[in-house]
C-alpha cells in the first residue's frame, strides 16, 4: 500500500548464523536449532498498542438471512459463556461504523487470547465472516493493510477512517 514503508523482517538477525537446510525425519519440514522463545508469545508486537487491546475480531452476519442471524446470535451467547474475560459488545441488527453489514465485536488484550479465539472461531464461526485487526493508532491501516479475514471478506466502508484523528500511542501498562 502507498505511504508505508516496510522494514526488513530479518532486522536484528544481521550477524546471525546461517540456518541449516537440514530436512526433519517427516522428509518435508526444515530443522530448526533450538533458541528462546519469541518475545511475541508473551507481548504484542510493535506497532500494536495494547493499551486499550492488542485485536478486533468483528463477526459479520448477513441481514437478509435469517439462519445465519440465527446462527450469529447464538454464537455471540456462545462466546459469551465460553470467553467471558474478552470484552464482547452488543449484537447489531444493521450496519454500524465502517461495517457494511450487522455484527458484533470481540477484543482480546494478549498474544495468548488472540491465539486461543482464532483457533476457537475458525471452527465454530459456521456461515459468519470475520474480520480480525490489531489496534496501531490507524483506524485506516487496521481495517485495511494489517486486517485478516475468516470467510468471505465484505467490503468496508474505510472513508471514515481515513479521516479520522489518531490517537496518541500510549505506554503500555506494567504487569
Amino acid at each position: 500500500m502507498p505511504g508505508y514503508e516496510y522494514k526488513s523482517p530479518l532486522a536484528g538477525y544481521e550477524s546471525a548464523e546461517p540456518l541449516p537446510t537440514t530436512i526433519n525425519p517427516d522428509g518435508k519440514s526444515l530443522y530448526n536449532p533450538p533458541g528462546p522463545l519469541s518475545a511475541a508469545y508473551e507481548h504484542f508486537p510493535a506497532p500494536i498498542d495494547s493499551s486499550n487491546n492488542g485485536f478486533d475480531f468483528h463477526i459479520y452476519h448477513k441481514p437478509n438471512s435469517p439462519e445465519e442471524a440465527k446462527y450469529a446470535a447464538e454464537l455471540h451467547e456462545r462466546i459469551r459463556r465460553e470467553f467471558p474475560e474478552l470484552r464482547i459488545y452488543r449484537f447489531w441488527d444493521k450496519p454500524i461504523g465502517p461495517h457494511p453489514v450487522p455484527m458484533f465485536e470481540v477484543n482480546v488484550f494478549n498474544p495468548h487470547q488472540t491465539g486461543t479465539f482464532f483457533s476457537w472461531l475458525a471452527v465454530n464461526r459456521g456461515p459468519c465472516s470475520v474480520l480480525i485487526h490489531p489496534n496501531t493508532n490507524d483506524g485506516y491501516r487496521d481495517h485495511t493493510e494489517l486486517a485478516t479475514w475468516m470467510g468471505t471478506p465484505w467490503p468496508l466502508n474505510v472513508s471514515m477512517l481515513q479521516h479520522a484523528p489518531r490517537r496518541a500511542p500510549q505506554e503500555p501498562k506494567a504487569t
